[in-house]
Parts: structure tokens; C-alpha cells; sequence
């Protein structure tokens, strides 16, 4: 199974060269590796050259210039990096993975992730449980997410699957809107423990930017995948114990209702009925076990 690996990344001088690392100590390293720099000027394309320059397996790219973007996760820019050097690789492949540059991967984390694909034909989509560090002491915490989404930071594709997939819209909410696509066509998709323990991602979820922006994009992202309003509301109720507090609630409602004033793209039709079913489905689910008797 040949595994062509892509690391989109802007501006991560401080934490590309811990990854860097964690791709180099892997005990299955990936065949290809493409290092895709889309437009840092903090040196960050400097660490990846030099990191290819050492590593036979990897290649440092550079996307051309582009005026810079007030948000360039909302508008899925990762995604078009990862798809720009996707599409100028012409060698052979049968597992495609875009992986993040702010990861600290166990040893055996893509050893781990092929196991799995081999093991499974059914499985388009497979990723890692990632964890963050909570306090200054080094404890760490699982992102909690169910056992069928896969984290962004660590997709890996069947190549059959990505083919039937693709292209899908690529706007924010871009990561959930693919594996939905796939388990649509009957695929499976699935995050998985690996043997050493959950790769670590090297700063908060949705602070990239700051956390406000990053809450007002997640709910940018719910209107795109067609959230329904309910599942919204409750779901904005769990940032209240984040780090913004209330305000958390208040930002993350803020990015979902501007979307819609602004009618931003959205998910194809399917995808966002298909979604909203889903959503309805899990909250009845725990609306019995909270009023069954015990």
C-alpha cells in the first residue's frame, strides 16, 4: 500500500519542526511526502526545504503568491493547498493523507492508520484520536468527537473512496462534509486509538487566529453543513465551559446566524438533509436515556 502524504501549512515556524520530527521517527514513514507551503513568511518554508533536503521521502512545495485573506480557514484554503499538489503528483498511490503541521504524531501512528485500511475494504476514511495539553504540567485531553467523524488533521483517503468523493465544495465545513459523502455511497469512516496513545495537537482547536474567530467558525461551518437550528443551540451550550466562557456561546451563534444573513455556500442538498437526520436522530437518542427510568 503506497501512501502519499500532504501537510498543507502557513506560518508554523513554531511548531513545524516538532512535526517534522514525529514524521521522521515514524516507524512506517510515508512513501511520498509533500510539505506545501502556502505563502508564510515566518520562515516556515526554510524548515520544511531543509527538512526534505535531509529526508528522501520528502518534497517542499510552494503555492505562488495570493493576496492575503482575513480567514483563511474559513474559505478552506488548507483544502486548495492540499488539492493544488494533489493534482501535480503524478506518481502512483492507493492512500492519500492530508495531515496538519501543529501534530506531534505517536511513532506508529501511520503504521497504524494502513493497518486498518488493509484490514477493512470498506473503510474509505480513517484518522487518528488527537488530544491537546489541558495545563502547563503536561496533562492531556481527548478532543471529544464520535467515532465516525475524522479529525481534519489527520484524513486518510482510500483512493477509490476519494475518487467517488471528489470533488466536493471546498468551503468551510469542507471535513465533515466529505466522510458524509462517503457513508453515503456506503463507505465506512472512522477515527481510531493508536498504540501509543493520541497524536498531540500542539495548540486549542479553533484558536488558529484566536479563539473568537475560531468559535465564530465553527458555527460559520454549521450553517454550511446545514445544522438544524436545535442541534445548534445545544451545541453552542457546550462552549459555555471553554475557554470564552458565555461569550462562546454568544460568538459561536454570532458565526452561524452571519452565514445565513450572508447566505454563505453551502453543503449540496443530500448532504445537509442527511445531516439534519443525523443530528435529530442523536438528540432523541439522549433525550430517552435522560427520561427512561434507571
Amino acid at each position: 500500500m503506497r501512501i502519499l502524504a500532504i501537510v498543507p501549512f502557513l506560518n508554523e515556524a513554531r511548531v513545524l519542526p516538532r512535526f517534522l520530527e514525529s514524521v521522521a521517527a515514524q516507524t512506517r514513514p510515508p512513501d511520498r511526502l509533500l510539505l506545501v507551503d502556502d505563502g508564510s513568511t515566518d520562515g516556515s518554508d526554510a524548515i520544511a526545504a531543509d527538512f526534505a533536503a535531509r529526508h528522501p521521502f520528502a518534497v517542499a512545495l510552494r503555492r505562488p503568491p495570493r493576496p492575503p485573506r482575513r480567514d483563511r480557514l474559513a474559505t478552506a484554503d488548507e483544502l486548495k493547498a492540499f488539492l493544488w499538489a494533489l493534482e501535480r503528483h503524478d506518481e502512483d498511490w492507493d492512500v492519500v493523507a492530508k495531515l496538519d503541521g501543529d501534530l506531534e504524531l505517536t511513532p506508529r501512528t501511520i503504521a497504524e492508520l494502513e493497518r486498518r485500511l488493509d484490514g477493512d475494504p470498506q473503510l474509505g476514511m480513517a484518522g487518528s484520536y488527537l488530544s491537546e495539553e489541558v495545563e502547563t504540567g503536561g496533562a492531556r485531553a481527548r478532543l471529544q468527537i464520535h467515532a465516525g467523524h475524522v479529525h481534519g488533521a489527520t484524513k486518510f483517503y482510500r483512493r477509490r473512496c476519494w475518487e467517488e468523493i471528489a470533488p466536493f465544495p471546498t468551503i468551510i465545513g469542507w471535513d465533515t462534509m466529505d466522510e458524509i459523502k462517503a457513508q453515503m455511497l456506503g463507505w465506512r469512516t472512522q477515527s481510531f486509538e493508536m498504540p501509543e496513545g493520541d497524536p498531540l495537537h500542539l495548540r486549542p482547536r479553533a484558536s488558529y487566529d484566536g479563539v473568537a474567530r475560531g468559535l465564530r467558525r465553527s458555527g460559520a461551518g454549521a450553517y454550511a453543513l446545514g445544522a438544524h437550528p436545535l442541534h445548534v443551540l445545544l451545541f453552542s451550550l457546550r462552549h459555555a465551559s471553554g475557554p470564552a466562557g458565555v461569550a462562546g456561546v454568544l460568538h459561536y451563534l454570532v458565526g452561524w446566524s452571519g452565514a445565513g444573513l450572508r447566505r454563505a455556500p453551502r453543503a449540496d442538498a443530500d448532504v445537509r438533509a442527511h445531516i439534519r437526520r443525523d443530528e435529530l436522530r442523536r438528540i432523541r437518542r439522549r433525550a430517552m436515556l435522560l427520561v427512561s427510568p434507571r
